[in-house]
């Protein structure tokens, strides 16, 4: 994403170049998109048939951007006389006002076009280079350009419309300008998406003529940020990416029509701009002591969207939480199950454990009893559907062959669960991170039962179940040769030996023995899994193991941050505390934004962390990373009605202080001093 400008609102982005142009293909994720589907993949904007060179860029605020151009002639010098300004901003759809400056002291005459086509691929389609099956059309009316597509009764329309007089044709608009010395021109042009579900709220005011009622983003996203918790610190790269995970968190947000007035995290952006339910609960747990009302609509929305019914074809089973909801031409046509789609494992445990985390943190007991029949069937779907053969472990297999995910855990990409010599396990799988959630959902779901919902029988039940597993788990996993738990369990019970990140996870959720602990602990910080920048998905030396594959050696930051908050509930501070500072640093060379991913690479060896490839940036639980590693260094945990603190800081930090925390308190401080023992 280095190379492109994004504005985005909810499910409504654009991504263009750095000119501000579109040219987005199959593969590409350039254009305009709303809900899934591409309404505008060309967007190409020349003067007297040249495009302007960009001299500068403002996208700070993540729903507009600016570009301040020249149309030059490419020598060493800036021989311009004409100025150029793009200014594009996201509002159902977008407005873009280009601005045309004369510095000469005679009269120009130019030709303005901007070339405009949609293919209306569904985002599916623009991932895997699918070709449509329906018809593009383009209809010249007197005030607007329409570009269409239909597939029987699926039909997406874009608007095009423009403030100045123009010649409107089937490849876009022509402007013939004539600029008066040291003059100026503007027009604004209307990009409008038409057709499909709307996952947000009214379209965004422009500040010129927005509609009324209009929401005005930029004040949105500093209420947002207003009322997250004040970072004082002595470090400015913590201070700098505190700052921007708030701002992309805002940006991430988006409404469900099931909550319209409330927000809830999307993924990312590109490929992500959608509710997914494991991604939403990790980020929301993530960001619970910043800014808790994440959590609340991501519970509820969750909830209202569990299965109710079996469902081969989604992955659906009574009980399951939801994975992935589209509204794209490949869903609207059964072509893919996302409708939604239940093809995860792990967002039922996860589900459970932020509805006590959420409880626990804000006091909200009125909540977690409107949700105690979800939270049942929750419990019912992972002992009566999640563990598939009844050997007490929560396994996956995909029911819908053709479409559905082949891993349904966190590291769901074709190839992450494979044995040490690098052959891929075969199904179901039982991965050893879910094994953990469950456990810790057994748990924190036994104190809501008996605290909340009055059910001490149930509580009881629930902690037996939760501590057989536990000793199940620590005897079946184990692998004694390598002295670390197995990745999974593969569909023949063999143990999966792949030495990878999922078991900081186990330190997560408290099941793993403490001896046990202790060495995946060493393992962990190891060169092997541990790269100076974070702790790598696979370790360098097992047979699938690339630095730069997606789920077999990348590091992945809100995977460190989840080992991080584990090594703390283990008592490794300092350990906790390495990973924190290493992810901080890294986050500077991606100005203050830590991306979905980076490469498994050696500090050493680069001296700077290398991004993905096709990482998405922003990423929500990539943006609430940088939150889990500052409770981490603080040691923030509930006791009761009060919140404590347990400061381990390193240097180079010499002081972090969090002021009005929100919480079953109200609002309270937090301080932590460096530790000198602490230093890497």
């Amino acid at each position: 994403m280095a190379d492109t400008i994004s504005i985005l609102d909810g499910s409504t982005f654009a991504v263009s170049d750095r000119r501000g142009d579109m040219e987005g293909g199959p593969g590409d994720d350039r254009g305009l998109f709303r809900d899934d589907t591409r309404f505008l993949s060309r967007w190409v904007l020349t003067i007297d048939g040249r495009r302007p060179n960009v001299l500068s860029i403002d996208d700070v605020h993540y729903f507009k951007a600016q570009l301040f151009m020249a149309v030059t002639s490419g020598t060493v010098y800036v021989d311009s006389n004409l100025s150029v300004m793009r200014r594009r901003e996201i509002a159902d759809g977008f407005v873009e006002v280009i601005e045309l400056l004369n510095h000469e002291i005679e009269p120009i005459e130019v030709v303005v076009e901007v070339e405009a086509g949609a293919d209306f691929a569904d985002l599916f389609e623009v991932k895997d280079k699918l070709t449509k099956k329906g018809e593009r059309y383009v209809r010249v009316e007197p005030d607007k350009l329409v570009l269409g597509y239909a597939r029987e009764t699926f039909v997406r329309e874009t608007f095009i419309t423009s403030s100045e007089p123009v010649e409107l044709g089937e490849h876009g608009l022509r402007y013939r300008v004539r600029l008066p010395p040291q003059g100026r021109w503007s027009t604004e042009l209307r990009v409008a998406c038409v057709g499909g579900a709307c996952t947000r709220p009214a379209p965004a005011s422009t500040g010129r003529t927005g509609a009324p009622g209009a929401r005005d983003l930029a004040t949105d996203v500093q209420e947002f940020i207003d009322a997250a918790p004040k970072l004082a610190c002595s470090w400015q790269p913590l201070q700098e990416t505190y700052a921007r995970s708030l701002i992309d968190l805002a940006a991430l947000r988006f409404r469900s029509p099931l909550l319209p007035d409330h927000a809830m995290p999307a993924a990312g952006l590109p490929w992500f701009m959608a509710m997914f339910g494991r991604d939403s609960l990790i980020t929301s747990f993530q960001a619970l002591p910043f800014a808790p009302d994440l959590a609340r609509t991501t519970l509820q929305v969750l909830a209202a969207m569990q299965a109710r019914t079996d469902d081969a074809f989604r992955d659906a089973e009574p009980g399951k939480i939801t994975h992935e909801l589209r509204f794209g031409e490949l869903t609207a046509f059964e072509e893919r199950p996302h409708s939604p789609y239940y093809g995860s494992a792990d967002a039922t445990p996860l589900f459970l454990i932020l509805l006590e985390e959420y409880e626990r943190w804000t006091g909200d007991h009125a909540l977690a009893r409107v949700l105690e029949r979800e939270a049942r069937a929750a419990v019912r779907w992972i002992d009566e559907y999640g563990d598939r053969d009844q050997d007490g472990y929560v396994e996956y297999a995909r029911r819908n062959v053709d479409t559905g995910l082949e891993n349904q855990c966190w590291k769901d990409s074709w190839n992450s669960i494979a044995f040490a010599d690098g052959t891929l396990a075969p199904l179901p799988r039982a991965t050893c991170e879910i094994q953990g959630y469950v456990y810790d959902a057994k748990l924190r779901t036994a104190r809501l039962a008996r605290t909340v919902w009055n059910d001490a029988k149930w509580s009881d039940e629930l902690e037996q179940s939760a501590e057989q597993l536990k000793q199940r788990f620590n005897r079946d996993f184990w692998i004694d040769q390598r002295g670390v738990f197995a990745l999974a369990l593969d569909g023949e019970k063999r143990k999966v030996d792949s030495l990878t990140s999922n078991i900081g996870h186990l330190l997560w959720s408290g099941i793993a023995e403490p001896d046990k602990a202790e060495r995946c602990v060493r393992l962990l910080m190891g060169d092997k899994l541990y790269s100076g920048w974070g702790v790598r998905t696979m370790a360098r030396g097992e047979g699938a193991y690339n630095p730069i594959g997606y789920h077999v050696g990348t590091v992945w930051p809100h995977d460190c941050s989840i080992i991080a908050w584990g090594l703390r509930r283990y008592g490794y501070r300092a350990e906790a505390a390495r990973i924190a500072r290493a992810m901080l640093e890294a986050a500077v060379f991606f100005r203050y934004r830590l991306p979905e991913a980076f490469a498994g690479y050696d500090r050493e060896a680069t001296r700077f962390p290398v991004e993905y490839p096709t990482a998405c940036s922003p990423q929500a639980w990539a943006s609430g990373a940088p939150l889990l590693l500052l409770r981490t260094l603080l040691g923030l945990e509930v006791e009761g009605e009060r919140l404590t603190t347990d400061a381990a800081v390193p240097p180079p930090i010499d002081r972090v202080e969090l002021l009005d925390i929100p919480g079953r308190w109200g609002l309270t401080d937090a301080l932590g001093r460096s530790h000198g023992d602490l230093a890497a």
